[in-house]
Order: C-alpha cells, then sequence, then structure tokens
C-alpha cells in the first residue's frame, strides 16, 4: 500500500520566544518492509542550524535551533511510504524459554533485544502489571500465543477515551481506571511484557483511518497512533520483532498491518516524543495538532495537516 502522511505542529507563543531547541522525530523508518519514498520537513521560522542524526535505536530524528525572537512556531512533516503486510509467523519458543534468555548469567550469550527488557521512564516495574499479565502466560505456551492473549485483553477490558489521560499519566493510573488511549495501551502492555521477563519495545506510527459513510474524510482529524513490538528469539535473525496493537486488536509481522506506517521505536513514548525541545521566553502558548493519512491509490493528491512537542499519541 501507498500512503501520504503529514503531520503538522503549530505553537502560538505569549510572549515571544527569545531562543529555542528541539528535537523531531518525523521521519518514518526505512526498513525490509516499509520504503521511505519522500521525506521533507518544513519549519517556520527558518532555523539558525539543523541537522539530521541517527538515534541509538536507529531512527532518524532532526535537531534544529532558533537563535531569534519568535511568537510562532510551525513544524510541518510530509512523508510517502509504501508498506508491506505480513501475518504473525508459525513460533513454538515458550514464553519461559525466551524469558531465560534475558536472565544474568556469567559467561552468558548477550541479546541485544534485553535492553527492551528493563522498566524505562513510562513503562516501571510494578506487581499490578505481572498480577494482570498472568493469566496469559499459562505454563508452555508460546510467547507469541501469550503476547496475542494478552493483546486480546487488554483489547477487551480497556476502553478507549479521548482525554481521560494526559501525556505523563503514569501507566499504572491507566491500569487502574482501565481507560485511556493508545499511548497508555501500549505502556501498559509494554509493562505486563517486561513484568514477566519479556522484551518489548514502544512503536509510534500512524493508521489510515476511513470515513464514516455518508462522509468526507477532514484533512487533519486523524492522529499519531501506537502500538508495540515483542521479541520473538525462534525467528529469523534480523526478523523477531512481532507487532501488537492492543487498541485495534491487530497484529503482523514488523507491521500490524500494511495501512499502519511506522515512525520510531524506543523504549516508551519518551524516546520518540514527535517534538520535545528547551525555550527561553513563551510563558505561555496554544497548541495546534493535525495529521492526515492518504491512501495514494484512492486518489489523494497532496499532503495535509500535522503533529507535535510532548504530544501525546493514539
Amino acid at each position: 500500500m501507498k500512503l501520504q502522511v503529514t503531520h503538522e505542529t503549530c505553537y502560538d507563543y505569549l510572549p515571544a520566544v527569545e531562543t529555542a531547541q528541539h528535537m523531531a522525530y518525523l521521519q518514518p523508518l526505512q526498513t525490509r518492509y516499509q520504503r521511505l519514498l519522500s521525506h521533507s520537513l518544513l519549519i517556520n521560522p527558518t532555523p539558525a542550524q539543523s541537522r539530521l542524526t541517527l538515534d541509538v535505536f536507529g531512527n532518524t530524528r532532526c535537531f534544529f535551533s532558533l537563535q531569534s525572537p519568535h511568537t510562532l512556531l510551525d513544524v510541518r512533516a510530509c512523508s510517502v511510504v509504501t508498506t508491506l503486510a505480513r501475518p504473525l509467523p508459525p513460533s513454538s519458543v515458550t514464553w519461559e524459554q525466551t524469558r531465560e534468555r534475558f536472565r544474568y548469567r556469567l559467561d552468558g550469550r548477550f541479546d541485544a533485544a534485553a535492553e527492551f527488557s528493563f522498566a524505562s521512564p513510562f513503562v516501571p516495574q510494578h506487581p499490578e502489571f505481572a498480577a494482570y499479565a498472568r493469566p496469559s502466560f499459562t505454563h508452555g505456551a508460546s510467547v507469541l500465543a501469550a503476547a496475542k492473549d494478552l493483546m486480546q485483553r487488554v483489547h477487551a477490558d480497556f476502553t478507549y477515551e479521548s482525554q481521560s489521560t494526559q501525556i505523563n499519566t503514569p501507566a499504572l493510573e491507566a491500569l487502574a481506571q482501565r481507560k485511556g488511549v493508545c499511548q497508555d495501551f501500549a505502556h501498559i502492555m509494554l509493562a505486563c511484557l517486561r513484568a514477566m521477563g519479556l522484551a518489548a519495545r514502544y512503536v509510534s506510527g500512524y493508521l489510515l483511518t476511513e470515513a464514516a459513510p455518508g462522509t468526507v474524510k477532514l484533512r487533519g482529524s486523524d492522529a499519531s497512533h501506537a502500538w508495540i513490538a515483542v521479541y520473538v528469539p525462534d525467528l529469523p535473525q534480523g526478523e523477531r520483532w512481532c507487532d501488537l496493537d492492543p487498541t485495534n486488536n491487530r497484529a503482523g509481522w514488523h507491521s500490524p498491518g500494511e495501512d499502519y506506517v511506522t515512525l520510531a521505536i524506543g523504549r516508551d513514548f519518551s524516546d520518540v516524543s514527535p517534538i520535545r525541545g528547551v525555550i527561553h521566553g513563551g510563558a505561555s502558548h496554544t497548541l495546534t495538532v493535525g495529521v492526515t493519512v492518504e491512501s495514494v491509490a484512492e486518489g489523494a493528491s497532496g499532503f495535509s495537516t500535522s503533529q507535535s512537542q510532548s504530544q501525546s499519541q493514539g
């Protein structure tokens, strides 16, 4: 599937910001199953300096700085990608066997996926996560079957409710209230998987949505999305991550579906916030965010709206 994504973030400051430094994660990943055909990042006002770098997880990020007073910041990312969907592969390795790969042993073999098995800023350790996860992890169950069962339970037990949480709402609080947005569901599922000793990573991106019957899809009405990927060690080297989306109860190999666009991967949201930064001045601000995801095959001819610094997903 060929998809085009426009993600726009606009900050209106009062009083003016004197100087600012920002980091943007707005360029989709280039992978074996997702091809980045084009990408542009338009920043207004024009930065005094900007540069692209790769972070430790392989995401492309853009650092930019503004050295003169400004009352408006507009960041518009436009991308075109092709995606390929693959169903979940057969796997027989049990979750107990997978857990053992990450236990420390003197002279044991190091697995790089281990870095995703520990607590992180938005995904703490707590007995409540293990208690919720445990019914899915029966003795001898394959790691993939157990993770998929957990995904289905989160989807069934939790209510998707916009504005029910904030960017910094603790995952434990979202677990207790049984509601939230995709970012919360991803963090809860990560905490549960890691509580069982498994490696799982946060995935940020986009999902193509369709307008309701008889209506026209509004540009800028989509949103960033988030899901997770679990490590399955008996799959081919370099292809051991399987994606699961508890918000929509969908799963796949490398992506939950061809209508998903993978933007970045990390331990949790704090690693891949679309835009974050430090400003001097601008005591108050108004934030406007919009995202449009369109299928090129459906005749979409252009890009559309956007998204932001320290903003939530889902």
